[in-house]
């Protein structure tokens, strides 16, 4: 009797890179997410300037609804497809699209031309920063990753200075080359998009077999209806009031878009865009719970501290940008030195609970500023509220490109980013809504104390006859509505839609409106602080996180070659020639992720007990037994129609 031919050992893994190849990936990723995160800072700042010279500055919110829509709707398509197709083709289709999307704002003419234009920007913006992530998930192990993810921080942390320099440095100019100032802030992403597009061409060539599904056309549908009323509400809501027929519509009609939405998920099953099954994980569940909720408060505390500086402190918006060094200095050293731990140790879960309670601590202290704080005590605080930030933003990406196959890394990373994003647009939503509807009453509670005060009344009274204050209409109508309360009271109100005023008043006279600035800030770090606080209990829950030793390529290519070889085995083993061998593709991916449903039975010496499935142990975030890796493969083969059963009479039974 001819015995089983043994499986043939593995070749090499495949999709390992040196260092050197994944340095020049690095660099044209690095250039294709610093053109998206430096272009959400840099037209922040430029924006006013934008709409008072295409006349339109109360359009000036559908500029950034228009972007924000499309870059949030962009992203999980991205990752489902380049799941499917490929890297490649589409980190350069989003290259391109920016570019066109960049060079057609730069010649807008009106405001709404600009906010069209504005979405084919972001619908670029979507792939360029999750498809960075996921590429560094195919070609890197998570150990190694968490060192090599701390560039993509330092260049979103960067950009958070760069922008507003830039930014405001290009709105101050009347004419460049023959070009209006502001016009290059998109005119700059064309030589830095050329050149990304030039490198990730030239070096991200990365091995990808295609994968049959069906696409969810449906889904996507369904996540448009959605998403779109819900992002123009929370960008338009403060405009229409919460309550108003608009808000409503679009509440009722966005709630019904994401209903829509999971039951079509649910229909498509392994070919939804998010696949529902990934909540069955505790890690997976657990983090873009977590990122929901740290993204509000980021984006919140990002949003309230340039308004901080230049409403209290008086900073214009390039030195605004420069105030805020502390964060991007916390956000960069906390991620590199996580990575490195976390390269050296395995050890990840610790790092987003520590970094929210950092992120706690932080807002909580940030509550306490005054418009008498010093400048360095805030700074003080902005860098906890960085090392907080630093510790949780590739330490979740990671855990979730973990817990899922090699072969779904796209599909994992873009959800995550895809959450963070909308936990951002409700942080800056609900924040901003907080700030302008208590800031009122702040100021007055501070005008009314300083107006009792001889030195306030004397600066009133000096301002009155200052001739260069009068030739400032409006800060003069400001002093003279403080004078006669009952004449002109309602100057007071241009100050919430235009704060730089304040800046032009008279200490004395601004001191006030600084105050109540900062009141209600307070109010908004303390919110922030709770909702750290609770970002911080629900990722107590991270159940313990065991990283894979592999990149996503070498797990792909090392489980393909397993199962390969254990088929052509059992093929032998049959009297088929090897050529007769089933195929294997599907059991192999599906002996990397664990997603079929087949249960085995793991044993030790004799004892042999029932395990769980292979879903239930991702679940709980530890590695899966090669017993039942090899057990899987079996059970999938037989489904298929193979005979592929031990020999021995109690294995086969096991596999059963």
């Amino acid at each position: 009797m001819t015995s089983p031919a043994a499986p043939p050992t593995p070749a090499p893994a495949a999709g390992e890179f040196t260092h050197a190849q994944i340095m020049r990936i690095l660099y044209g990723l690095l250039m294709g997410m610093f053109l998206a995160a430096l272009d959400q800072t840099i037209v922040s700042t430029a924006i006013r300037t934008i709409g008072d010279d295409l006349h339109g500055l109360s359009a000036q919110a559908w500029v950034t609804t228009a972007y924000l829509i499309t870059s949030t709707i962009a992203t999980p398509l991205y990752g489902k497809l380049s799941d499917m197709f490929g890297r490649r083709p589409f980190y350069l289709f989003a290259i391109v699209t920016f570019i066109i999307g960049s060079l057609a704002c730069s010649f807008a003419d009106t405001m709404y031309q600009l906010a069209a234009f504005r979405a084919i920007q972001g619908i670029g913006a979507g792939g360029l920063m999750s498809l960075a992530l996921a590429i560094i998930g195919d070609i890197l192990p998570p150990r190694e990753r968490a060192k090599y993810q701390g560039y993509f921080l330092a260049v979103f942390g960067t950009t958070s200075v760069l922008g507003p320099v830039i930014g405001g440095f290009f709105a101050e100019q009347s004419s460049i080359l023959g070009l209006t100032g502001w016009r290059w802030v998109f005119l700059i992403n064309v030589p830095l998009g050329i050149v990304a597009f030039m490198l990730v061409a030239r070096t991200l060539h990365l091995r990808h077999e295609r994968r049959e599904a069906r696409v969810d056309y449906l889904g996507a549908a369904a996540l448009v209806i959605g998403l779109v009323p819900l992002l123009t509400v929370a960008e338009q809501g403060r405009t229409w009031g919460w309550d108003s027929t608009k808000s409503i519509a679009c509440f009722v009609i966005g709630i019904i878009g994401i209903l829509l939405f999971i039951a079509v998920e649910a229909r498509m099953k392994d070919d939804a865009l998010i696949p529902l099954r990934i909540f069955k994980s505790r890690a997976i569940s657990v983090t873009i719970v977590g990122s929901i909720i740290i993204g509000m408060a980021m984006f919140g505390a990002m949003m309230m501290l340039p308004l901080y500086m230049q409403i209290v402190h008086g900073a214009s918006p390039m030195k605004s940008g420069l105030m805020m060094l502390p964060l991007v200095l916390g956000m960069m050293s906390a991620s590199i030195i996580s990575g490195q731990i976390t390269a050296r140790t395995g050890v990840i879960r610790i790092f987003p609970i520590i970094g929210t309670a950092l992120l706690s601590i932080g807002m909580f202290a940030l509550s306490h500023i005054t418009a008498d704080s010093e400048l360095w005590v805030v700074m003080a605080f902005m860098l906890l509220v960085g090392l907080g930030l630093g510790n949780c933003m590739q330490a979740l990406t990671l855990i979730v490109q973990n817990a899922v196959s090699p072969r779904e890394i796209g599909m994992a990373t873009s959800s995550a980013t895809f959450f963070r994003q909308m936990g951002g647009t409700i942080g800056v939503a609900v924040f901003l809504s907080m700030l302008f509807s208590t800031v009122g009453d702040r100021i007055k509670e501070n005008m009314t104390a300083a107006a009792a005060t001889p030195e306030f009344k004397q600066a009133l009274q000096t301002a009155l006859g200052d001739k260069t204050l009068m030739a400032d209409k409006e800060a003069y109508d400001i002093v003279q509505g403080l004078a006669n309360p009952k004449g002109g009271g309602g100057a007071l109100n241009s100050v919430s839609e235009d704060s730089s005023v304040i800046s032009r008043l008279p200490k004395a006279i601004a001191h006030p409106f600084e105050a109540g600035f900062a009141d209600a800030m307070d109010h908004v770090f303390l919110t922030a602080m709770g909702i750290s606080v609770l970002g911080f209990l629900v990722l107590l829950l991270l159940p313990k996180i065991e990283l894979r030793t592999q990149s996503g390529m070498a797990a792909a290519a090392a489980a393909k070659s397993k199962a390969e070889g254990e088929a052509a085995a059992a093929a032998s083993a049959n009297g088929m020639d090897e050529g007769e061998a089933p195929s294997t593709t599907r059991a192999a991916e599906d002996h990397v992720s664990g997603t079929s449903p087949a249960e085995e039975v793991v044993g030790t010496g004799s004892a042999w007990c029932a395990a769980p499935t292979m879903e239930e142990i991702a679940a709980d975030g530890q590695p899966v037994p090669e017993a039942v890796h090899d057990a899987e493969v079996r059970v999938e083969l037989r489904e298929q129609g193979e005979d592929v059963s031990h020999k021995t009479p109690r294995h086969r039974r096991s596999d059963d």
